[in-house]
């Protein structure tokens, strides 16, 4: 009997290593390599390691297949992964513990239309559960069928007899194959077991999901090779204290990695959020101070989000900087050019700001929106509640102009909003009736026209 083969994997990004390794020469972690055990004399390939692949000249491969997308039943999840699901495709899909991965990806499998089967492979709950888990989801799928197994190759098995058209595993950390003998959800079993569905889906054009753990640093458990393995990474995220969840593409070999899906959780399962702007701005009173709306952009999606600020005098020797949902560097960025180009006085003052609806914003164009609710929050003065704003502030003060602000002005005015702020460096032909657009270049002139009452 041949001897079993063993290696040494790091726990934190999967490099291999013959022997033990204090330090990992890869990601520089220290006490992180564990013993597995890779190959022993009883191994029973599957089989699809049998199935010989042949060279094709590029010229003879058929592409009609790739253009024809499956829809996934939720239409934030089709905006996401770039208009439906790609046939052969695998995703993973990660999130924090209790987020709601299993309820998103069964109330899809759930939403399909009948005439698509669905295998739901489930290695954590049962199919009591996931019957429950239905019935309060309240949907209806005659061909979705559920499988407690953990053990690939007879998962394989039903794959033949049952011909889903969609698989979801949930998860991949409690999958193993009998080529390992090392426990489920070490760095061996991941890797292999997603390799074997990666191999299975492009040879039979049948698209998997993957739910993926995540480590307490919020990355994805496992190698680092798996987000290489797989063609598109979904994150499920959301603020617990908030009801709503989104859906990030950190990699999509198949369309953009800028698009969101926003969903509500409710008792009877995710809610899709077809206008962002009505849980992402709140109901106040008119006369509230440090306020502003900015119009942002996420992928090709327009909306409105609400930026609250609060200055006041610091109580302790150094002025606190408290950023939620914005980078705190930025943040001082933007006080800065106020101090510099507007002679105010910050640097004794504590300045809060927060996003509201638990998101984080990456668009430049919320800059001048935060400015404004900041010198609100300063002078004390509220900000009409009709009007939004849209640029980004350069260090030299002015106001630059942003992309797609055409888009950003119409989905203000469908919203019912009277007047948007914008730079005056943006193109002169926006006849866009209803909504009054006004210009600024400079954030210091701007300052004494809108605060001059």
């Amino acid at each position: 009997m041949a001897k079993a083969k063993t290696f040494f994997y790091c726990q934190n990004c999967g490099t291999q290593s013959s022997t033990w390794i204090g330090k990992c020469k890869n990601c520089g972690q220290w006490n992180t390599y564990v013993e597995e055990v890779i190959q022993s004399a009883s191994n029973s390939h599957t089989s699809l390691s049998s199935v010989q692949s042949q060279a094709v000249r590029i010229n003879e491969i058929d592409s009609s297949r790739s253009q024809h997308r499956i829809h996934a039943g939720m239409e934030e999840i089709n905006r996401v992964l770039g208009g439906g699901i790609v046939p052969g495709s695998l995703i993973l899909l990660g999130g924090e513990p209790g987020i709601g991965k299993s309820t998103l990806l069964l109330q899809m499998a759930l939403s399909l239309p009948s005439s698509a089967p669905v295998l739901y492979v489930s290695g954590e709950e049962s199919d009591i559960q996931l019957k429950m888990r239905a019935d309060r989801l309240q949907k209806k799928n005659e061909n979705c069928y559920i499988l407690n197994e953990t053990n690939t190759q007879n998962i394989f098995q039903h794959v033949e007899s049952i011909h889903p058209q969609i698989i979801i595993i949930d998860s991949i950390q409690t999958l193993q194959t009998n080529t390992i003998e090392s426990s489920a959800g070490s760095i061996s079993q991941i890797r292999e077991t997603t390799s074997e569905w990666q191999r299975f889906a492009k040879l039979t054009s049948t698209p998997i999901f993957l739910i993926g753990h995540i480590t307490k640093d919020g990355t994805l458990a496992g190698p680092k090779v798996l987000e290489h393995i797989v063609d598109v990474v979904l994150q499920f995220e959301g603020d617990r204290n908030y009801g709503h969840r989104m859906v990030r593409a950190a990699k999509n070999r198949f369309g953009s990695v800028s698009e969101i899906g926003i969903f509500e959780m409710r008792q009877d399962g995710l809610r899709e959020i077809s206008n962002p702007s009505e849980i992402l701005i709140s109901q106040h009173s008119d006369d509230v101070n440090g306020i502003a709306i900015a119009v942002t952009i996420e992928g090709l999606r327009p909306f409105l989000i609400e930026t609250q600020s609060l200055v006041s005098p610091s109580v302790y020797g150094n002025p606190q900087r408290s950023s939620t949902g914005f980078d705190l560097r930025r943040l001082n960025m933007l006080l800065a050019v106020l101090e510099k180009k507007c002679g105010l006085k910050l640097n004794a003052k504590d300045v809060f700001l927060n996003i509201t609806g638990g998101i984080h914003v990456d668009d430049p164009a919320a800059d001048l929106a935060i400015v404004i609710s900041i010198l609100s929050s300063l002078f004390d003065v509220s900000i009409d509640a009709k009007s939004c704003f849209a640029g980004e502030i350069g260090l030299s003060g002015e106001i630059r102009p942003v992309s797609r602000i055409e888009q950003r002005i119409l989905e203000a005015k469908k919203l019912g909003y009277k007047r948007i702020y914008i730079s005056s460096f943006n193109p002169n032909n926006l006849n866009i009736n209803g909504i009054e657009i006004i210009r600024i270049a400079k954030i210091e002139k701007f300052l004494t026209s809108l605060f001059s009452n």
